[in-house]
């Protein structure tokens, strides 16, 4: 991995990725925009230890916004969608 930096930022937990981990073995995070699916796969299998079988990466643009008459965009970020081998899986609310 190239440096010291954060790969992965923080999990993300929707509905939609609640169902995706059910039924699909599926988990989705916030990475750093300049790590590749290599680097996501190996900073989730080392920090989870887990096997990872897929990564699909997704660039999010960020949403406009206002407030009051002035305008202001919020950063454009990079989501990790990673399917887990059989028989692996992570549990974000375990022992919390």
């Amino acid at each position: 991995m190239k440096g010291d930096r954060r790969i992965i930022i923080e999990p993300l937990i929707t509905e939609k990725i609640s169902n995706l981990q059910d039924e699909e073995n599926k988990v989705a995070f916030v990475v750093d925009r300049a790590a590749n699916k290599i680097e996501i796969q190996k900073a989730v299998e080392i920090k989870f230890d887990v096997k990872v079988k897929k990564v699909a990466t997704i660039q999010m643009k960020g949403k406009l916004k206002r407030m009051g008459k002035h305008e202001g965009r919020r950063s454009d970020w990079k989501k990790a969608i990673v399917t887990l081998k059989e028989g692996f899986s992570i549990d974000f609310f375990e022992g919390k």
